[in-house]
C-alpha cells in the first residue's frame, strides 16, 4: 500500500463498489479478477470456480491475451497448487511457484510465473472459488516474494467481499430462473388456449364439410379449404410454442430481439393485432433490460386478456442514455383511480415496483372506452 492510506483506501473502495455493481455471475468474476490484479499491481490474476468433477465450472483470467489463452488450451484441473487452495483454508504466498513441490501440470504455453499469492474464496465453511495473483510488478527482495504481508491481508479482505458479491449474483440468477420458469408456464397456457381454439374451429369446419359433401359439393370444397388453413395455423402455433418455451434468450439476443420474438408469438396466438417497433435502442444494463421485458409482458397480458382490444402496439425507443417502453391498446380502458381504490390493480403495482427498482418511472393513461397506454422510462448505464 505504498500509495499512502488515502489513495489506498480509495482504491479498495473503488474495487468493492465495482464488484457490487454487477448482478451477472460472469461479470462479477471478471470484476473480482481485474480489481485484484490492479489493486495489488500484479502481472497476472485468475479466479476459478470448482465443479463437482475435479475441474472448474468457470475460470477467469486477467493479464493474459486472447491468443495466449487460446494457446494454453483446456481449463485446468483441481490439482497441484490450485487444489491446495481449494482444500485448505489458508493463503499461499510463494517466492517462486515453480519451485513448490505442488507445482505440476501447467501447459507449455502458460506464461512464466514466479512469485505467487493465492487464497480460497469462502462462503462460510464452503470454498466457492480459488483466487490467485502472480508476478508482482516492481522491485522484489533477493530470494523473496514480491507480494508482501500487506498484499496478503488486502487480498483476504477483497476475497471476503468477493464471496458476498458472488453469492448475491448466484441468488439473483436463481431468482431470475424462477421468474423465467413462471413466465414460460404462463405463456404455455396462453399458447395452449390459442391452439385449442384453432383445433375446435377445425373440428366444427370438418363436420360442416362432411354434412355438405353429398348435397352441396362446392360448399363442401370451400369448407375443406378452410380446414386446411386452420390446420396450418394450428401447426404454426405449435411450432411457435416449441420455439418460445425454450430458455429465455435475453442474455444472448438482447432486449429488442427478445421482445420482437415474443410479440410475434402473441400476434399469432391472439385475435388482436399485436405489433412491435424498436427505435435506436441497442443495449441497456442487464437489470433494466429484464425490468423492461417483465413490464412489457405484464402490460401485454393485461391488454390481451382483459381489455378486449383489437390492436396492441408496443414501442421501444431510445431517450437520452436510457429508453422508453410504450404499450398501447384500443380496448375498453378503465378508470385508474377506481381500480386503485377497489384494490384491483391488474398488475400495476408489480409494474411500478419493477420500474422503480431500476430507477425508472411508470405512467398509466386510461379511461373507460378510451383504451390504455402504459409508458415506462428507464435510465441507461
Amino acid at each position: 500500500m505504498s500509495q499512502g492510506p488515502r489513495s489506498g483506501l480509495y482504491a479498495v473502495s473503488s474495487a468493492l463498489l465495482a464488484m457490487s455493481r454487477h448482478l451477472e455471475v460472469r461479470d462479477v468474476l471478471k470484476t473480482i479478477v481485474a480489481s485484484a490484479r490492479e489493486l495489488l499491481d500484479a502481472q497476472y490474476a485468475a479466479l476459478g470456480v470448482p465443479d463437482d468433477h475435479g475441474g472448474f465450472a468457470q475460470f477467469v483470467v486477467d493479464g493474459v491475451s486472447d491468443a495466449q489463452w487460446k494457446a494454453i488450451g483446456p481449463l485446468p484441473r483441481q490439482h497441484g497448487i490450485l487444489a491446495a487452495m481449494l482444500r485448505e483454508a489458508r493463503p499461499e504466498r510463494l517466492a517462486d511457484v515453480r519451485k513448490d513441490p505442488r507445482f505440476e501440470g501447467w501447459p507449455a504455453a502458460h506464461p512464466d510465473m514466479s512469485d505467487f499469492l493465492g487464497l480460497p474464496v469462502r462462503d462460510g465453511d464452503e470454498t466457492i472459488a480459488a483466487l490467485f495473483l502472480a508476478n508482482k510488478n516492481g522491485p522484489r527482495p533477493d530470494g523473496g516474494c514480491g507480494f508482501t504481508e500487506d498484499d496478503e491481508e488486502l487480498l483476504t479482505i477483497l476475497a471476503q467481499h468477493a464471496a458476498i458479491a458472488l453469492t448475491n449474483a448466484r441468488l439473483y440468477e436463481r431468482s431470475r430462473e424462477l421468474t423465467i420458469a413462471e413466465e414460460r408456464s404462463r405463456l404455455a397456457h396462453e399458447l395452449h388456449d390459442a391452439v385449442s381454439q384453432k383445433l375446435f374451429s377445425l373440428r366444427l369446419t370438418a363436420q360442416a364439410a362432411a354434412a355438405l359433401v353429398d348435397r352441396d359439393p362446392a360448399r363442401a370444397k370451400g369448407e375443406l379449404h378452410q380446414v386446411a388453413a386452420l390446420a396450418a395455423e394450428a401447426a404454426e402455433e405449435l411450432r411457435a410454442a416449441v420455439i418460445e418455451l425454450r430458455p429465455a434468450a435475453l442474455d444472448e439476443d438482447g432486449l429488442v430481439a427478445t421482445l420482437r420474438t415474443q410479440i410475434q408469438v402473441l400476434d399469432r396466438a391472439h385475435s388482436a393485432r399485436v405489433t412491435f417497433t424498436g427505435r435506436g435502442v441497442r443495449a441497456l444494463p442487464a437489470a433494466q433490460e429484464e425490468a423492461v421485458l417483465r413490464v412489457a409482458q405484464e402490460a401485454l397480458h393485461n391488454a390481451l386478456r382483459h381489455s378486449a382490444a383489437a390492436r396492441v402496439d408496443v414501442l421501444l425507443e431510445k431517450r437520452g442514455p436510457g429508453a422508453v417502453l410504450r404499450v398501447s391498446d384500443d380496448g375498453g380502458g378503465f378508470d385508474p383511480t377506481a381500480i386503485r381504490s377497489a384494490g384491483r390493480h391488474l398488475g400495476l403495482v408489480s409494474m411500478r415496483d419493477r420500474s422503480s427498482g431500476v430507477g425508472g418511472t411508470l405512467t398509466v393513461e386510461s379511461a373507460p372506452g378510451k383504451g390504455t397506454t402504459i409508458e415506462m422510462e428507464v435510465p441507461g448505464g
